[in-house]
């Protein structure tokens, strides 16, 4: 069975920064793609950011692009997103996940999400 310990949300003021962490247990990291997905109030899910099986290549949505940095550590099968310079439009509730497609992770972030998710909120 896969149990997921989400931490690091919060609330934070504008231009603060955090960090979130995704710990998963019963799945292996390193046989999936990984990524970062957020939704917000009334929004639809959508992709933040993505790292490759084994953490060589990394992508991001332009909206986050140079904010925040993905990373993975396969050895304790933990992601995390290091989230600086935030801005109130980051305020979601974010989730980890992965899939055997690299694409889906942006086509179906829905799909690819994993557990409850986290809450970040950033004031103004």
């Amino acid at each position: 069975q896969v149990q997921l310990v989400y931490s690091g949300g919060g609330l934070v003021q504008a231009g603060g920064s955090l960090r979130l962490s995704c710990a998963a247990s019963g799945r292996t990291f390193s046989n999936y793609h990984m990524g970062w997905f957020r939704q917000a109030p009334g929004k639809e899910r959508e992709f933040v950011a993505a790292v490759i099986r084994f953490g060589a290549s990394t992508d991001y949505a332009d909206s986050v692009k140079g904010r925040f940095t993905i990373s993975r550590d396969n050895a304790k099968n933990t992601m995390y997103l290091q989230m600086n310079s935030l801005k109130p439009e980051d305020t979601a509730v974010y989730y980890c996940g992965g899939s055997g497609s690299y694409g889906d992770l942006k086509r179906r972030p829905a799909n690819a999400s994993w557990g409850q998710g986290i809450q970040v909120t950033v004031s103004s």
